[in-house]
């Protein structure tokens, strides 16, 4: 009979090999089955530390799985994929301390049900200081998430948050409309966060957001209060894209955005 770990542990040799002379060291490990022995096999791999891009997505991770992973080498590796899987904050705050984490510059950690904990972890781990993109979205971090991202002083060269459905309300919203440190963000998603006038109005007057390109806030509750404070904002001049459907805002307001100076400077303007 054929023994199926062995075996297994060979196919994830040869994808780590194959990534690496084949696929520009970009290996995917997604919907694998990958549990604590075969990270453990992984990263003892010596090829590991060629690996550039990892995924791991839907592979049912848990902590001490993630716990297995942040002993790992930092090497080359820039971009690490863990949407859903079962991560939480203790995951997010194991790999907020890996070395593994040293030279990320993209770091997907959508559907984990990561909390404020496991998110001020990461915010303000100084692991984290060559981070360029962080996605955490559909996780419940809540307003208090929100907040330790406004005031990390790790996160240096962020220039892209997605932040869809974590619960984020208004209070998140003002949290980061408020930062002194989002400064360099080019790029933020909100959608489906239940955010009202109150949020949208407090980030179309945010200073911090003057450099964004791309603003998402697609599926949240913003009457016409908050959608013409998005249209009038003098922060947004260097706005290329902005998402807006499914609000609350009546076709008379869409009208009044469709003409304005903000959406005849935009690239993509989307809205009922």
């Amino acid at each position: 009979m054929e023994d199926t770990t062995k075996t297994k542990f060979e196919k994830i040799e040869l994808d780590v090999r194959e990534a690496i002379e084949f696929w520009g060291s970009s290996l995917d490990l997604d919907d694998k089955g990958i549990g604590e022995e075969e990270l453990k096999f992984l990263i003892d791999l010596k090829e590991f530390g060629s690996v550039e891009k990892l995924h791991l997505c839907n592979n049912e991770l848990s902590d001490s799985e993630i716990a297995i992973l942040s002993q790992a080498p930092g090497g080359k590796l820039n971009s690490l994929y863990l949407s859903h899987n079962h991560i939480g904050d203790d995951g997010a705050a194991a790999l907020a301390q890996s070395a593994l984490a040293e030279n990320l510059t993209f770091l997907m950690l959508e559907g984990n049900n990561i909390g404020a904990r496991g998110t001020a972890a990461v915010a303000n781990s100084k692991k984290f200081s060559n981070l360029e993109s962080l996605c955490l979205d559909s996780n419940p971090i809540g307003p208090e998430g929100a907040k330790a991202i406004a005031q990390s002083q790790c996160l240096p060269r962020l220039d892209a948050l997605h932040l869809d459905s974590v619960n984020l309300g208004d209070e998140g919203a003002v949290h980061i409309a408020n930062s002194a440190s989002l400064t360099g963000l080019k790029k933020l998603y909100l959608c489906s966060n239940g955010l009202r006038d109150e949020g949208a109005i407090a980030l179309a007057n945010s200073p911090a957001l003057e450099n964004l390109r791309i603003f998402s806030v697609w599926r949240n509750e913003i009457r016409d209060a908050g959608g013409k404070a998005i249209a009038d904002s003098k922060y947004f001049n260097n706005l290329e894209r902005l998402y807006m459907s499914l609000n609350f805002i009546e076709p008379s307001m869409t009208a009044y955005i469709r003409e304005s100076d903000l959406a005849k400077r935009l690239n993509t303007l989307v809205m009922d």
